[in-house]
Order: structure tokens, then sequence, then C-alpha cells
């Protein structure tokens, strides 16, 4: 596999959280952990393999740090890159926006056949969320507010599902 640059963007430290868990499950010498607040879009092009993280906030917005940065990233070309998304979200306060930074983050791709790593939607309790295509979230939901408890199992398993969907 081809290392792969992991971006996210963090407010409250969660989603770096994540970040540095998935940095673990690929080992260090196969993944960079990045903070979308201060990359270029040529961090982002040298790899073929992405990971981008966002978090929701209020109802359904993504992390300021990716608002700031998605106009660029939806005018890259990323066509020959494989891509995976994962998204934070609290379902118990938010349940009809639940981990809608994450759907928005996947709508604003330019190019979305390349993207990997669909995560069942069984397990969490919600009405709506912009992250569920086809009866299955766009990439891995991470709920720290109502379900911590499951986030390491969660991460473990997406990590191994992306080991063999990765180039």
């Amino acid at each position: 596999m081809k290392k792969i640059g992991i971006f996210y963007g963090s407010t409250m430290g969660r989603t770096e959280k994540v970040a540095e868990m998935l940095q673990r499950e690929f080992g260090k010498k196969n993944a960079d952990v990045y903070n979308i607040k201060d990359i270029t879009p040529d961090d982002i092009l040298k790899y073929e393999n992405l990971i981008f993280g966002t978090s929701a906030w209020g109802i359904g917005d993504m992390q300021d740090d990716w608002e700031d940065f998605i106009d660029t990233l939806a005018g890259m070309d990323l066509s020959g890159k494989i891509i995976a998304l994962f998204g934070l979200g609290d379902q118990k306060t938010y349940p009809d926006s639940f981990a809608d930074g994450l759907g928005t983050l996947f709508c604003r791709l330019p190019d979305k056949t390349n993207v990997v790593g669909s995560w069942p939607v069984n397990g969490y309790k919600y009405y709506c969320s912009s992250a569920e295509k086809d009866g299955k979230f766009v990439g891995l939901v991470i709920d720290e507010d109502s379900q911590p408890q499951h986030t390491e199992e969660r991460v473990k398993l997406w990590a191994s599902q992306l080991k063999k969907q990765l180039k």
C-alpha cells in the first residue's frame, strides 16, 4: 500500500484524536497526519491515498477550517487518488443533522467515484444525515458524545477495511 495522507479539521481535539488513531492503525511510516488549517493543496496532491476527516458543528456545518478550505478542495484534480472520509457527530443532540459535516465534505468532492470506505448505519440512532447514501454512511462515523465506548473498535474495523481498499 502506498503512503496515506490523513487530513483533519478539529476544534476540540476529537477529530484530531481519531486521525491519530488511524495513523497508529496504519503505522506512522505508512501514514502522515495534517491539520487542514496548516496545509497547501500540494500537501494533498503528493499522496495517492487520502483520508479526510471533519466534525459537524451546529446544525450540520463542517468544522471551520474545512469550511475555509473546501472551495480549494472542490477545485482540485483528485483523479487517480483513492479517498476515504470520516466524520464526527452527535446523534443524541443533533439526530436530524447527524454527521452532516461528513455529508457536506463528500458532496463537495470533485469526483466521488474514487471514494471508498462506506460504513454501516446500524448501531446509530438518528433521524436524518446527509452523510447517508444508499443505506450506508459515505465514510466512518464517530460519535464521541453519545458513543465514545465504540470509537476505538470502529476505528480499528474501518482501518482494516481500508487496508483492502487503498492502493
